[in-house]
């Protein structure tokens, strides 16, 4: 790859980096409540991307084998726990997924 192509390169994602980091600002002003449809989103995504990360987290288990999905299914457990208790979305996540890796590397690796 020549240095003009690395350049353009990184110019794209330099643009594509602060596109994504003003445009919302840009076109939701701060004086102005969100549209209607954008304050539903917010209120939905989250609980669907946490769907979407459990099926993901479980469509390769097995059940019937090896260690029967016990160390996803403490991980899973963990973050809930975390969550019911910190209600912190970050903490949870890290949580289960430290408990998950200490849980393959260590009981059942």
């Amino acid at each position: 790859m020549s240095t003009v192509q690395q350049m353009i390169i990184i110019a794209m994602v330099v643009l594509g980096t602060m596109l994504t980091r003003y445009l919302p600002f840009a076109v939701f002003p701060a004086g102005k409540p969100a549209p209607a449809y954008v304050q539903y989103l917010g209120k939905m995504l989250p609980s669907a991307v946490i769907g979407l990360l459990v099926v993901y987290c479980f469509k390769d288990v097995k059940f019937l084998s090896g260690s029967h999905g016990i160390p996803e299914l403490i991980a899973v457990a963990v973050v809930a726990l975390l969550h019911i208790w910190k209600r912190k979305m970050l903490l949870s996540i890290a949580g289960g997924t430290i408990v998950y890796m200490i849980l393959v590397q260590t009981f059942f690796g």
